[in-house]
């Protein structure tokens, strides 16, 4: 009688191969219906705190899966629980849910043609930032996961929220109002997870970075206040306008002197600058609106102080002043990646995407309100390609542009890369 001796390795690890084989057959049968799903949202998008058709449709899918469903969460936030067969700890996954005010110039059939108003103004609607592929992903991980209950190590806490790009003056919304409505407790999260589709990044492949991934970001307002006079008769006048462009110049050697920027970017722009209605009169002041973006605390600190010390400094010096306030209406942290976490999880990603498609990227100066929950709980953030294959970065449309595009073909890797995040997190976790 000959002997069948199974390697020890092959003990333990069998079970974990049957699970990803699993979410491969799984993940590949809603290929199609996540296309669907995404079509239909970028079709009918909606702004923050108004995605009412969108958060329906997504508490119905849940509610079709036997997942326990909480709305109206934050104003139009979904949240759904499921509960694994087996304890372990409770895992969020995110994806955003609100469109931008942009008219849409693609000439896909399914482009949005939706018009509304915003901030006072007529304006269209469009997923010009890739949140109608995250729901549309994360409502597919949630149909996987949900496939695989009993198998579960812990809980799975689906996250769709709404307003990431923000909400119109007097409003809450968005990752900041979900944590302080207790998104992340009853039951209490011990990590969250998610993603961003890139529109410059490769389809098939995942880019990832620990520590500060995405920038802190402060709006600011400076309001400098001078003496009005006729245009014609300048000394008479401590002119705004004078002060505020030597503001602004002056500024610029935040990031040129003060940032070390061998460890880190950082930027410092003003966006609008608003003073005066006539040729010939000076005006009494002048209103500036501007951004700071930073990836570690200390130079976020840093950047708010030298700020309110140029501003003030440099109009005093002209005889006027300046009033800055910071933020003035909205602050977002870093996004972080805990280290230890990331370097968990990589192996993850580099089984589902293959090594070679798992990419170190650099930080990026854009925000992402996904910091929130990162501020309370462990997480990681990770971008998903969404450019066509053979494209060029450089002239791919970028987001929040009335251009933008994404290969849907990458959707699938999406839901591969989450259900895979989940279940190695758990049976490394939960046993």
């Amino acid at each position: 009688m000959k002997l069948c001796i199974v390697p020890v390795f092959l003990l333990f690890t069998t079970p974990i191969f049957a699970q990803q084989t699993q979410v491969n057959i799984k993940a590949d049968a809603l290929k199609d219906q996540v296309i669907v799903w995404r079509r239909d949202f970028h079709e009918h998008p909606e702004l923050g705190n108004h995605e009412v058709r969108t958060s329906a449709i997504i508490a119905k899918h849940l509610q079709s899966l036997g997942i326990q469903v909480q709305t109206g969460v934050a104003t139009t936030g979904v949240v759904g629980i499921l509960k694994g067969g087996k304890p372990g700890p409770v895992v969020a996954l995110r994806a955003d849910m609100d469109g931008l005010p942009v008219i849409e110039r693609t000439d896909v059939p399914f482009a949005s043609k939706v018009k509304t108003t915003y901030n006072g103004q007529e304006v269209g609607v469009m997923h010009a930032c890739g949140h109608d592929s995250h729901m549309a992903i994360l409502m597919g991980v949630a149909q996987v996961l949900s496939g695989m209950k009993s198998e579960l190590h812990g809980t799975v806490k689906f996250i769709f929220q709404p307003a990431e790009e923000g909400v119109e003056p007097g409003q809450k919304g968005g990752a900041e109002e979900m944590v302080k409505q207790g998104v992340l407790e009853n039951p209490k999260v011990d990590v969250v997870f998610g993603l961003h589709i890139n529109s410059q990044t490769e389809v098939g492949k995942i880019a990832y970075r620990p520590g500060g991934t995405m920038a802190g970001v402060n709006d600011l307002q400076i309001i400098v206040k001078g003496r009005s006079a006729h245009g014609a008769y300048p000394w008479s006048s401590v002119d705004p306008i004078v002060v505020s462009a030597e503001i602004i110049n002056n500024l610029q050697t935040i990031v040129s002197r003060n940032i070390n920027i061998t460890e880190n970017p950082a930027v410092v722009t003003i966006g609008a600058i608003k003073g005066g209605n006539r040729s010939n009169i000076i005006p009494e002041s002048v209103e500036m609106l501007g951004t700071l973006r930073s990836l570690t605390p200390a130079d976020e600190k840093m950047l708010v102080e030298r700020v309110k010390q140029i501003a003030t400094k440099t109009a005093e010096a002209q005889g006027a002043t300046a009033e800055v306030k910071i933020p003035y209406s909205s602050h977002y942290p870093v996004t972080y990646n805990d280290p230890a976490l990331t370097q968990q999880m990589l192996p993850s990603l580099k089984k589902t995407a293959g090594a070679e498609n798992v990419l170190l990227r650099p930080p990026v100066t854009g925000a992402e309100d996904f910091s929130f929950y990162q501020e309370k709980v462990p997480g990681m953030f990770i971008f998903l390609g969404g450019m066509p294959k053979g494209a060029d970065p450089l002239k791919a449309p970028s987001h929040h542009t009335p251009d933008f595009y994404i290969d849907e073909s990458g959707f699938t890797l999406g839901v591969k890369a989450l259900c895979n995040l989940t279940l190695d997190y758990m049976n490394a976790k939960g046993k």
